[in-house]
């Protein structure tokens, strides 16, 4: 006995397999950021095109444009990648981060800025050396000028944000607003201080890491607040 045609077995379509496209692509704008960082470091960024990322990337042109968009985009990548720690944190967002929410849920006023200052030298250390090629390129590119005014504003809102986490453990000075307070955040942790201290003057990773975790407190706290015992929240190198 024959059977029907429209009785006979059929495969199943194949399913979609959603978690290994993501980490294809996650795995793709790794290796791209990676290629850029290298290639801008040692070249500028005048002198590292889209091509020659996409070559050391193993890549298409098209991919890093459609991942990207520009040239300054997918150096704000690199520079946003630095900062963060690596691009699998990059993609977390900033108040998801282990650091992040440990100042967030942190009870002593003191204590956050320490926990801030321990995050800055590896940042500065990571990222400071393609700030430096952002500044270069900026006076004469508008496109990457406007990079440089992004990462800056979302340094600040990052400041902001912990004044504003200070304001409520009524730990700023009652002079101050939380727009000034993280504004003194954002001068004393700059790249600028950095480059001051520790590139200029030989500061070792600790004495900085100190010596900001000290002055933002002068700066910000009550002045009658008690100094706490010295502590060591976090490895210099951590995010």
């Amino acid at each position: 006995m024959s059977i029907p045609p429209n009785s006979q077995q059929v495969k199943p379509p194949r399913r979609y397999d959603s978690t290994r496209r993501r980490a294809q692509a996650a795995q793709t704008r790794q290796d791209i950021l990676k290629a850029a960082r290298q290639l801008f470091l040692e070249g500028g960024y005048a002198g590292t095109t889209i091509n020659d990322v996409a070559a050391a990337a193993g890549v298409a042109v098209e991919t890093i444009y459609r991942g990207f968009g520009s040239k300054a985009a997918l150096f704000k990548g690199v520079v946003e990648a630095a900062v963060a720690g690596g691009v699998a944190r990059a993609a977390i967002p900033p108040e998801e981060r282990p650091v992040v929410r440990a100042m967030m849920a942190e009870q002593n006023p003191r204590r956050v800025l320490e926990l801030h200052a321990a995050t800055q030298p590896g940042i500065h250390e990571r990222a400071g050396p393609l700030y430096r090629v952002l500044m270069e390129a900026a006076a004469a590119d508008p496109e990457v000028a406007d990079v440089w005014n992004q990462l800056e504003g979302q340094r600040l809102a990052g400041m902001r944000r912990i004044a504003e986490r200070l304001k409520n453990l009524v730990g700023i000075r009652q002079e101050l607003s939380v727009q000034e307070a993280g504004d003194i955040l954002w001068t004393v942790n700059s790249l600028a201080v950095y480059n001051l201290l520790v590139v200029q003057r030989g500061w070792s990773l600790e004495r900085y890491r100190d010596w900001i975790a000290s002055t933002n407190a002068r700066a910000l706290l009550p002045s009658t607040r008690r100094p706490t015992p010295p502590s060591d929240p976090l490895s210099i190198h951590e995010r």
